[in-house]
């Protein structure tokens, strides 16, 4: 649950001064270096209060960090070597900035080590002279599953702060933007686009990113492939390539001519584009009340239209609608596992946990049994973009 503040200016509350010691703590200790040597990257999650599922097809979208995420400790190496360790994963990561990082071919073989090599090899890849490693601990949220969030995101810019900050290279926002795009894209063979990226580094607290992703990648594939492959099938005009570039007054003509489970997604995409504009103008009036319900359409939407969400996420997204003080909810990210988001009145917000908690546990109680107490709900605010400290 995000709990609005003021809008804008101000100082973000995460990481607190006890996560940032814990942090620093456990870098002395593989190290052996002095807590002052200590530098630590923020990286917070980011959600998309609306904008579901439309910045593949050149849409626009609305997104801001919450108060929450990964934090990375580390100090320089005397080499080039990287010694990892992580709060949630087991083992010690080691390799070189020098060795040549080649693509993962399989998937599945990702794993925690996998963003730090692709760190390593996006900035190799864009020419940047790396000599030394990092000594480091990163930790995301215990007991926390953070899909859709981005957590991994926030990981591989975690890692490419670290790497720029120890090897004195100056990057800025926009180019890590792409080193990250490079990371998912290219070394782990994923088709992320740069929503992600750009919400973790270009966020401010207290303010909502707006964001237009026209001539983005494509990402989220199965339903905008669908799509294509469907119009292309019947040798519909090239103008059909994305959505975005359909004009509003051929909407009507783009319904007639898609079958029925495309319609519903064209009609996704066109009221989504809607409440995406009418919400950025509602936060700038401060408008909060409206805000929350563009919210929860974009939320209706995803499920009748786009097709989105396993029966628990709706669940809980229909639970989230009736707790008290809460003014939009809907999933964050596709709905199909991870969390659902609300944003909820101030004053109302330890309410409207306990309300959630209640009630979902009597929904699902086998599920919210394997949860920690503590990760249920979290009440959370805006926060700031990634930052080293």
């Amino acid at each position: 649950m995000v709990a609005p503040g003021g809008g804008g200016g101000g100082v973000a509350s995460w990481p607190s001064e006890g996560e940032l010691d814990v942090v620093r703590a456990k870098v002395v200790e593989i190290s052996g270096r002095g807590a002052g040597e200590v530098r630590v990257v923020a990286c917070p999650y980011r959600i998309c209060p609306l904008g579901s599922h439309i910045d593949h097809q050149g849409g626009t979208v609305t997104a801001m960090t919450i108060n929450y995420g990964v934090l990375l400790g580390f100090v320089a190496s005397d080499d080039a070597e990287i010694s990892l360790q992580s709060g949630q994963f087991e083992g010690v990561i080691r390799f070189r900035v020098d060795d040549l990082q080649k693509p993962i071919e399989n998937p599945e073989n990702i794993n925690w080590e996998s963003y730090a090599r692709g760190a390593v090899y996006a900035l190799q890849n864009f020419g940047y002279d790396l000599k030394k490693g990092i000594i480091g601990y990163i930790s995301g949220v215990k007991g926390l599953d953070s899909s859709g969030l981005s957590s991994s995101a926030a990981v591989g810019i975690a890692y490419l702060m670290a790497l720029e900050n120890v090897n004195d290279l100056v990057v800025s926002p926009v180019d890590n933007i792409q080193l990250d795009k490079s990371i998912e894209n290219k070394y782990l063979g994923l088709e992320n686009g740069i929503l992600d990226p750009s919400a973790i580094l270009l966020s401010r607290y207290g303010y909502l990113t707006f964001m237009d992703c026209k001539g983005c990648n494509i990402t989220y594939r199965r339903r905008v492939d669908i799509i294509r492959e469907f119009l292309s099938a019947k040798r519909l005009p090239v103008l059909f390539y994305v959505l975005q570039a359909v004009k509003m007054h051929q909407v009507f003509f783009v319904m007639c001519i898609l079958e029925e489970n495309l319609a519903r997604r064209a009609e996704h995409y066109f009221s989504e584009m809607k409440r995406v504009v009418k919400g950025r103008d509602a936060w700038a009036r401060g408008d909060l009340r409206e805000f929350g319900q563009l919210i929860s359409a974009s939320g209706r939407s995803s499920i009748l239209n786009y097709e989105c969400g396993s029966k628990e996420m709706i669940q809980l997204y229909e639970i989230l609608l009736k707790a008290p003080g809460v003014l939009g909810a809907r999933f964050s990210g596709a709905g199909f596992r991870g969390c659902c988001l609300a944003v909820v009145e101030s004053g109302h917000a330890e309410a409207a946990a306990a309300f959630v908690r209640a009630e979902y546990e009597k929904a699902q109680p086998e599920l919210v049994s394997k949860i920690p107490p503590g990760r249920r709900v979290l009440v959370c605010e805006p926060g700031d973009g990634a930052r080293v400290i």
